[in-house]
Order: structure tokens, then C-alpha cells, then sequence
């Protein structure tokens, strides 16, 4: 299909000049252990779709950017991909999910140890904030980190974090469990597209556009995820799956059924690309992830 084709391309393209920026950071840490070093790049590099700075370099091609990007979007880009990895490696955890398998290869935990691992995800942090403090440009770079911090604290993915943990075992309704994935999965996926506005001084028209379609893209987003969880397999998803059913998580499509959990990730794609509208052509690349999100089988 033409649409997934034109997005793979989108997230390859974008992926490795955000890919490249990381190396770059991380060869600048010369006076920090090197196992640590070592550790932060074992799951910095370790693949993944690259879809939340791939989602920072569109919202900014969508308001007027180029399409290599500026030095704001770029620094952003790989603030929300350290975000977002650090996330996964702190997830992974005995205390959090306990899982031994990330991207297709053992967790970090696994690999260099629980301290390690836990020091390794704070290393991402503190380097997400540096990055964006110091590469970006002066008059947006306080506005770049507030909304990074908000979406990634608790308010944001840390605080639906531990809703979902306090959830399991429980029953949650629909609104429930909306509101659980608005913070834990649809807060930075909303704040990539921001940060792209942001960086690129969008107006307030744009922002406003780009905000909705990163709501309406979270939920599809984790929605789908759901789905997965149930009809894929560990292979595929280079991840264990079938262990939300199995620690007691609600998800849409034990509260929903397959079926209409599917309908519903249709109905948030529509809403997002409706979102886009404003946007004009310039939002095309922003539509196909949209697309993509929906109809991948991984």
C-alpha cells in the first residue's frame, strides 16, 4: 500500500538524521563512564519506528518548515526519542513490567544490570533537556523544554504510568481508561506535534491543529498497540505480547472487544485527519503517519 510505503520512507528518512544528531550527543558526553555511555546508546540505537521525532520534523514541515529541518526541531526531535526511550528502559523493569525483551533484543536491564539501567534512563533525561537548552534556538528553547517536562511529567507519561499500574486488576471504564492513555502513551505523541509547531513559530491556527491531531493520534496510537498485544506475535512485535491480559490491564479491547476497538482506532484517525485540515498539503506527510499508525500489523 502506497500510503504505508511513503510513511516508512518518511519515519527512515527522518530516523536517521535524528539517529545521527544522538550519535553526535552522545560522543560529546567524553567526560562521563563509559559504561553508562555504552548503556544509554545499547537502547538509544536499538531501532524502533522513530515515530515521535519523525512526528516533531513533520508538525514543522506542516507549518512552514524545511524539510531537513531547523536546529529547534532537530534538538527536539531527539529530546522526545530520549524521552521516550528512557521510558521504555525504566518500563521494562522487575519493579514496572518485568519484561526481557525490547526492539527484538534483550532489555537493558538484562544486559548491563537493574542500577545501570535505571542510571541509563536518567542519563537520557537530563540529556533530552541539555540537548534542546543548548542546540536550539534562544527564543523557543524555554517554551520547547516547558512543554517536554509537562508531557513528560505527572501530568504527562509519568503520571499515566502510574495509573496504569494502580489500574490493574481493577475494571476502568471507557472515560477511564481514555484518560489513563490521553497521559501515559497520547502525552508525548500530543507533544511532538507541539514541539514541531513550537520550534517553528507557528500561529496559534497551527498549534491549535497540530494539538488536536496528536490527541486524536495518541488514542488511535495505543488503541492499535492494544490490538496487537492480542493478534500479533512476540516475533513481530519484536516484544513479549498477551502480558496485559495476563497482569490484570485494562485495554480496549478486553473492555471492548476486538472489534469495536478497531472501530474506535478508526474513528480517532478520522478525527485526526480532519484535525489537519487548516493545514492544507503542507500536512500530507502528518496524514500518511496517521494512516500508518492505524493500519500497521506492528
Amino acid at each position: 500500500m502506497k500510503t504505508t510505503k511513503d510513511a516508512l520512507e518518511n519515519l527512515k528518512r527522518h530516523g536517521l538524521s535524528v539517529e545521527a544528531y544522538m550519535r553526535s550527543a552522545l560522543k560529546r558526553q567524553k567526560d562521563a563512564p563509559k559504561l553508562l555511555v555504552e548503556a544509554m546508546d545499547y537502547s538509544l540505537m536499538a531501532g524502533g519506528k522513530r515515530l515521535r521525532p519523525t512526528l516533531v520534523l513533520e508538525s514543522a514541515i506542516a507549518c512552514g518548515g524545511s524539510e531537513e529541518g531547523n536546529k529547534s526541531a532537530i534538538a527536539a526531535a531527539a529530546a522526545i526519542e530520549l524521552i521516550h526511550t528512557f521510558s521504555l528502559v525504566h518500563d521494562d523493569l522487575p519493579a514496572m513490567d518485568n519484561d526481557d525483551l525490547r526492539r527484538g533484543r534483550p532489555t537493558n536491564h538484562k544486559v548491563y544490570g537493574e542500577a545501570m539501567a535505571i542510571l541509563a534512563g536518567d542519563g537520557m533525561i537530563s540529556l533530552a533537556f541539555e540537548l534542546i537548552a543548548t542546540d536550539a534556538e534562544a527564543n523557543v528553547a524555554a517554551k520547547l523544554i516547558a512543554e517536554l517536562a509537562h508531557a513528560t511529567g505527572p501530568q504527562g507519561m509519568i503520571g499515566g504510568q502510574v495509573l496504569d499500574m494502580d489500574g490493574e486488576k481493577k475494571t476502568l471504564t471507557l472515560d477511564q481508561l481514555q484518560e489513563l492513555h490521553r497521559m501515559k502513551t497520547g502525552a508525548l505523541l500530543r507533544s511532538a506535534c507541539r514541539l514541531g509547531a513550537l520550534s517553528t513559530h507557528a500561529t496559534e491556527l497551527q498549534l491549535i491543529a497540530l494539538t488536536d491531531y496528536g490527541r486524536y493520534l495518541g488514542l488511535a496510537f495505543q488503541i492499535v498497540d492494544d490490538v496487537l498485544d492480542v493478534t500479533a506475535s512476540a516475533e513481530q512485535m519484536g516484544k513479549a505480547t498477551g502480558k496485559d491480559a495476563a497482569k490484570g490491564k485494562n485495554t480496549y479491547p478486553s473492555l471492548l472487544g476486538l472489534k469495536e476497538a478497531k472501530h474506535h482506532a478508526q474513528l480517532q484517525l478520522d478525527a485526526a485527519l480532519h484535525a489537519l485540515k487548516p493545514l492544507g498539503a503542507a500536512a500530507e506527510g502528518l496524514r500518511r503517519l496517521a494512516r500508518f499508525v492505524v493500519e500497521r500489523e506492528v
